[in-house]
């Protein structure tokens, strides 16, 4: 198994106001799947796929991806296995304002040892004719497609994806969920998502309910909708 997600727990807090967030999870994901973590606000996804992304440390349980656990990795380790396996794609683009379309994506392309073409990274994502704007210049799509560069260029093992369409409307969010999807499938990373959005887990080959900190359901589609074909 590829991703092994074992026992974890999450509090914030302390005392009376001691909030227990994750109550103990256990998953597992395969290489180059799809997995989608649905659930209402509050329960608990967004700090589960920080822990995954070695953000935030969890109380007990353990995270192996490929073999190597987080918990046993000093600061120094855990900033260079972020650098090797993952990708993070976010609801707030976080480009760097004053370099270019081309040049937010290098940057991701710096961090890696086996970077993808970035050349043929923007023909796949469509900006290669916006190469030299900079962000201000773009719209919220194409500055989701420009963050989805940056975090793909490294070619990470792991693509981690929080409400990635968030912010963006209908007709934009589909767009960047049928790019996340050629990604997913031209690249073979595996994808783990969180969103709200229960259209989106239609498209995933693993999909994991979660409410009150806990799993509540996960199953897998036999059948996955394509993004383009997703109504909601």
């Amino acid at each position: 198994m590829f991703l092994e997600i074992r026992g974890i727990r999450k509090s914030f807090g302390e005392g009376d106001s001691l909030v227990e967030v994750l109550k103990g999870i256990d998953l597992s994901v395969e290489k180059g799947e799809f997995c989608v973590l649905l659930g209402p606000s509050g329960s608990g996804k967004s700090t589960l796929l920080n822990i995954i992304g070695g953000i935030d440390r969890a109380d007990e349980g353990s995270i192996t991806i490929a073999g190597e656990k987080t918990e046993d990795m000093d600061e120094k380790r855990l900033t260079a296995y972020r650098r090797k396996h993952l990708g993070y794609i976010f609801q707030m683009y976080n480009l760097i304002p004053n370099l270019t379309v081309r040049e937010n994506i290098e940057v991701g392309a710096y961090l890696s040892e086996h970077p993808l073409d970035v050349d043929e990274l923007m023909e796949t994502l469509g900006l290669t004719a916006h190469g030299k704007k900079l962000p201000n210049q773009l719209s919220g799509g194409q500055q989701q497609r420009c963050a989805i560069g940056r975090a793909i260029v490294k070619n990470p093992d792991i693509l981690l994806c929080d409400e990635p369409t968030g912010a963006l409307d209908y007709n934009t969010s589909k767009e960047i969920l049928k790019l996340i999807e050629t990604v997913n499938q031209k690249y073979g990373n595996t994808v783990v998502m969180v969103t709200h959005n229960d259209a989106i887990r239609n498209m995933a080959d693993v999909v994991v309910k979660l409410r009150d900190g806990q799993i509540r359901k996960t199953y897998r589609n036999l059948e996955k909708i394509k993004a383009q074909d997703l109504e909601w």
